[in-house]
This record gives C-alpha cells, sequence and structure tokens, in this order.
C-alpha cells in the first residue's frame, strides 16, 4: 500500500521568502502477516518558487497582504490548489520573527496553504531544517561522523550538530547579512541592528543610520561578526560582547564532540564561495559577511563540506522535512481531524510511574495552558512502558481519564501521545474510562518535549496511519 503527500514548504526570512512543493511517499513495508509498518521512502520536491524579497511595511512590520499574494501567486504558478496540500509548513524565521505581525502573518497563511499547514517559528526547529535541508543529517548519517551546519541568513545564523544523523545540540546567533542595511542608489547606511550597533561599539567602530557606506569599515564589521560565528565554535576565546549575540541568551552553542565537518547554508553561504563584483549587491553585508567567512583562517581549520541546498536550505527542510508518521496501531476520531497548534504537556518519567502521580501532575499543570474558562484541548506526551500489561494499560488510560475530567467534561477531546507503542489499546480502555464520550486521539512513535505544540493530519495510508508535525510557536 503506498500513499502520497503533497507537501509545501513556505519559509518567510529575514531578507528573502520562497515556496517548495514536493511529493512524500509512504508505504507499508511490512511483510503482510505482521501489523502494518508504514515509513516514508521518497521525497521529491517538484515546484521550486523563484527567491522574493520579504514585503515590509516597516522596519517591524511585515506587509501581510503583499505576502499573501506572493504565496498565493506561486501556488498558481504551480498549478496547486490549497486543498490539496496535505502537510507542510510556514516557517517564519529570522529578524522576521521578531516583526510585531509575525504571528498574524503565519496565522493568515497558514490558512491560505491548506487545511494541514502549521505555522511555526523558534530557532532550534529551524537550526534543524535548516540542517536537513542542507544534507548536514545525511553526510552524517552517511560518514558516520559529527557534522555541524550554519545557515547564515538575513538576520541570524541558527546552528545543529548532527552525530551519526541525528540532531545533538542546536543554537542560533543574532549575525547576518541583513542586520545592516545600504541605499545603493546613495551609498549611506539605512540600518544598523540594535545588537550589531552594540557589537561594534564595543570594538570602537561607529556605524550610524545616514553614515557613508564605507568599504574599509563595513569590512571591519563583517570581520566582527565573523568573529563571534568562530568563537561559537571553540575556535578563538569567548568576548565580553559573545553572549550579547545570542539569539535566545541561555541556549549557547554547545558542541559535546568534537566537529568533524561543517556545512554552511543560507543565503550568505553563496557569497563565501562567489561573490558578485558590486559588494552592496543584495542592498545589506551579506557580500561583506560571506567575504570575512571565506578569509577565515580560524574557520579553515574545520574540513568543509558543500551543502545540498545554500539559500533554499530552510523551505526545503520545511517542506520535505517536518512530517512524521505517527505509528501503525493508533487508535483516532477521524472526524477531529485534523487538530492544530495543541500545547504538550509532557510528564516526567517521575509523573508516569504510578496511576496516582500521573493523574495528579495532569490536573496541576493543565493551569499552565490556559485560565480555567478559556482552555482548549492539550495533548498528554510520555514515554510509555516497553511492553505493558493490561492491568497497566488499563491503569493508564484510568489515570489519564481521571486526569482530564475538566476538559471532557466541557466536551474537549482527550489526546495522547506516547513514544512506546501502545496507542491502540490504550486509547481503546480510555474510551472506557472517560464518560463524557469527547472523542479520543492516541497515536504513538512520536517524541515531544515540554513547550512542543503538536499537529495531527488527516488519516493515511488507508488509515493507517496520520502525519504528524512536532514544532514550536515562539515570536521574539
Amino acid at each position: 500500500m503506498k500513499d502520497v503527500l503533497l507537501s509545501v514548504g513556505i519559509d518567510v526570512g529575514t531578507t528573502t521568502s520562497q515556496v517548495v512543493f514536493s511529493n512524500i511517499t509512504i508505504e507499508d513495508m511490512s511483510n503482510g502477516m505482521t501489523v502494518p509498518r508504514i515509513e516514508i521512502v521518497g521525497k521529491e520536491i517538484i515546484y521550486r518558487s523563484d527567491i522574493h524579497f520579504t514585503p515590509l511595511t516597516s522596519p517591524t512590520t511585515i506587509d501581510a497582504a503583499a505576502l499573501r499574494d506572493l504565496v498565493g501567486m506561486e501556488y498558481r504558478m504551480a498549478g496547486i490548489d490549497p486543498a490539496q496540500v496535505r502537510t507542510g509548513a510556514v516557517v517564519i524565521t529570522g529578524e522576521t520573527a521578531r516583526k510585531e505581525n509575525a504571528d498574524e502573518v503565519a496565522r493568515r497563511l497558514s490558512g491560505l496553504a491548506g487545511d494541514f499547514v502549521v505555522a511555526t517559528a523558534g530557532p532550534s526547529l529551524e537550526s534543524v531544517l535548516a540542517g536537513r535541508g542542507a544534507g548536514a543529517d545525511v553526510f552524517s548519517r552517511d560518514r558516520w561522523d559529527v557534522v555541524a551546519n550554519y545557515d547564515i541568513g538575513g538576520g541570524t545564523s541558527n546552528f545543529v550538530l548532527f552525530d551519526r544523523g541525528e540532531p545533538i545540540t542546536t543554537s542560533c546567533l543574532d549575525i547576518g547579512g541583513r542586520l545592516v542595511r545600504v541605499d545603493r542608489s546613495r551609498g549611506v547606511i539605512t540600518y544598523v541592528a540594535d545588537k550589531l550597533g552594540e557589537l561594534c561599539a564595543s570594538q570602537g567602530i561607529t556605524l550610524r543610520v545616514g553614515d557613508s557606506a564605507d568599504v574599509t569599515t563595513l569590512r571591519r564589521v563583517a570581520r566582527a561578526m565573523c568573529e563571534i560565528l568562530e568563537m561559537s565554535l571553540g575556535l578563538a576565546p569567548k568576548s565580553a560582547h559573545y553572549a550579547r549575540m545570542l539569539t535566545e541568551p541561555d541556549h549557547d552553542v554547545s558542541i559535546p564532540t568534537p566537529i568533524n565537518f561543517l556545512t554552511l547554508s543560507g543565503g550568505v553561504a553563496d557569497c563565501v564561495a562567489t561573490r558578485p563584483a558590486d559588494l552592496f549587491a543584495y542592498g545589506d553585508l551579506g557580500v561583506l559577511l560571506g567575504e570575512a567567512i571565506a578569509e577565515s583562517a580560524k574557520l579553515r581549520q574545520l574540513p568543509r563540506l558543500e551543502a545540498r541546498e545554500t539559500i533554499r536550505a530552510t523551505v526545503v527542510g520545511a517542506g520535505t522535512h517536518i512530517t512524521k508518521l505517527s505509528g501503525s496501531t493508533i487508535e483516532y476520531d477521524a472526524s477531529l481531524l485534523p487538530v492544530k497548534d495543541v500545547p504538550a504537556l509532557k510528564l516526567t518519567t517521575t509523573e508516569e510511574a504510578t496511576p496516582e502521580s500521573m493523574t495528579g501532575a495532569i490536573r496541576n499543570r493543565l493551569d499552565w495552558f490556559a485560565s480555567a474558562d478559556q482552555r482548549g484541548p492539550v495533548a498528554i506526551a510520555f514515554t510509555g512502558p516497553k511492553s505493558p500489561s493490561f492491568t497497566h494499560v488499563e491503569n493508564l488510560a484510568g489515570a489519564i481519564a481521571s486526569g482530564l475530567e475538566t476538559l471532557t467534561s466541557k466536551g474537549l477531546p482527550t489526546i495522547v501521545v506516547t513514544e512506546s507503542d501502545l496507542a491502540k489499546v490504550l486509547g481503546q480502555s480510555i474510551r472506557a474510562h472517560s464518560p463524557a464520550r469527547s472523542g479520543v486521539i492516541c497515536i504513538d512513535g512520536i517524541s515531544v518535549q515540554g513547550g512542543d505544540y503538536v499537529d495531527i493530519g488527516a488519516p493515511a495510508a488507508g488509515g493507517a496511519v496520520v502525519p504528524v508535525v512536532v514544532k514550536t510557536l515562539v515570536f521574539h
């Protein structure tokens, strides 16, 4: 049994926005004598849009109408109706995620994109998507090595470290080519990001809006930005100002195991290998930052692999790598699907140890998500036992049903996500324990963390699996 999911990736970046469409093929890989084992067996990009400058109405506001028109035009160019799209993501990246209307833009684009296309932003997810789009995960898996990817864009540089194909750490720096903008016709600086201005001041570099775009000065700025990248990779001692350049103050670059290879993606990566003659070709510092990276003796200490995608790495990642599949023995009410933006209440190992601790943890932590009169569905997520007895499953079901009484009594469904393979029997047991009969979605084979959101799509492969996206919804 095969099924093909049409997926879309929409990347709204600091400098550019783009769209890709992909076909994701899933197939039952079981031998016919066992339960279905549905896997993703193919990913094919069928359409790549032009690369467009992200429309803004001001330095702090995205032009939502123009952006929606741009995306709608690409759907028409591809000959695709939004109703055909079954999965994918709208990703708001870099400085764009800090615009005052970023969340509104994400919602509007998500509605245009299809019934199950998620809206997401958050540097950790962006880092992983860009790394996968660049192919760093494949290099790491095939070589059985540790491969790092830096996706250097207009507003941020997203870092991910893959060990044998799996992401083990992520981080993000406020380093990017669009942090200084230049009016090419007048040769003057029109924008300097606050953090970059502080970095320049710490190094005795004067950089102000209205100043002449002096190449010598701006080369010093680009070099200062490159030095922050070197520091993050452990190639130079960290300066007193280094921590200020982290996108998330408590989320520094971590390198628990030595890096064997480095890949570079993002728009600036294109300026590392080949630079246009016009140093301000894009009206920003991107070309000069690429030049500084290319000339960095410290960065050359890390063997370099050529990324499969550069400026398109994030959008390719969003279109082809964001979707997971649930296990093949699951329990759900199809009428409830798809569901989007469901916060995950992740139970700790201690909290799931006994029925009493499980019920208590669920009841106590429901208040984290909304006030009592504004509550929506919450996904109860936990690891789960590997080979549970029937009694154990019954106890789990009773604990979950009891803990969620305040939600199910209001007609909200029970949503459960486990890592271990027990969703079918657990979901059936929850139905028996929940007098409200408000509906059940119980899936397995999916790992989430506290603070994640879960999107569950319409059934695929004859109803054997559902597409799942685990994401963050963080706008800075």
